[in-house]
């Protein structure tokens, strides 16, 4: 077991680093997201959508639980899946997660203690940002504290701060974790050159970290 931990400044950042990591990912691998309401999950998913190349939106499947997004050319799907909803072990294997896990990548938001069953080899990324992120007088009168149809979405708190997040490797899937940290700390570089560049210079972070990876 090993753990990495990064500093992302900005939601942009974040998707960079989701297209790191997809760069890493393979069918049958899982991906478990924590973090608070609006700390930048479903942001670093839309990255790993990106990275795999799939077809469709990627956003929060709060409502629907999950969904499914094809390649558009080989590769794995991606299974996106928002367990806040679920209460139990028995509403989780009604989802039938494991009968596509060998064809896809099945990121799990919320997923902690509900989904470690499906994979001894996966990854845990917790993503921790003050207060959530969010900024909530967005948002009042909402039936929970800062939710909206996709709660990443939201409005950044101009005080939320950098999202600090931590990647836990598990399983002799990950064992050569350091190529991981490689790629990774990477696209954290790149973000970081992003920031501190002239706006005006053009040019995405996640631009950034595609060239970089590709000069890999």
């Amino acid at each position: 077991m090993t753990d990495l931990t990064f500093d992302l400044p900005d939601a942009d950042a974040t998707r960079a680093f989701g297209l790191a990591l997809a760069r890493e990912l393979r069918a049958g691998d899982l991906v478990m997201l924590t973090g608070d309401l609006g700390a930048g999950k479903t942001t670093l998913t839309q990255g790993i959508g990106t990275g795999l190349g799939v077809r469709g939106q990627v956003a929060s499947p709060t409502f629907i639980i999950a969904r499914v997004h094809p390649p558009l050319a080989d590769g794995p799907y991606l299974v996106h899946v928002d367990a806040y909803r679920l209460g139990s072990l028995d509403e989780v294997e009604a989802l039938d997660l494991d009968a596509s896990l060998d064809e896809s990548v099945t990121v799990v938001e919320w997923g902690q203690d509900l989904v470690e069953s499906l994979a001894e080899d996966r990854l845990e990324i917790t993503i921790e940002r003050p207060r959530g992120g969010v900024d909530t007088s967005a948002t009042a009168g909402t039936s929970r504290p800062g939710e909206t149809d996709d709660p990443d979405d939201e409005p950044e708190s101009p005080e939320a701060g950098v999202r600090h997040v931590t990647v836990r490797a598990l399983g002799d899937r990950w064992a050569e974790v350091a190529r991981l940290a490689d790629g990774l700390r990477a696209a954290v570089e790149a973000a970081a050159e992003h920031a501190a560049a002239d706006p005006a210079a053009g040019g995405s972070a996640q631009d950034l970290a595609t060239n970089r990876s590709a000069e890999k």
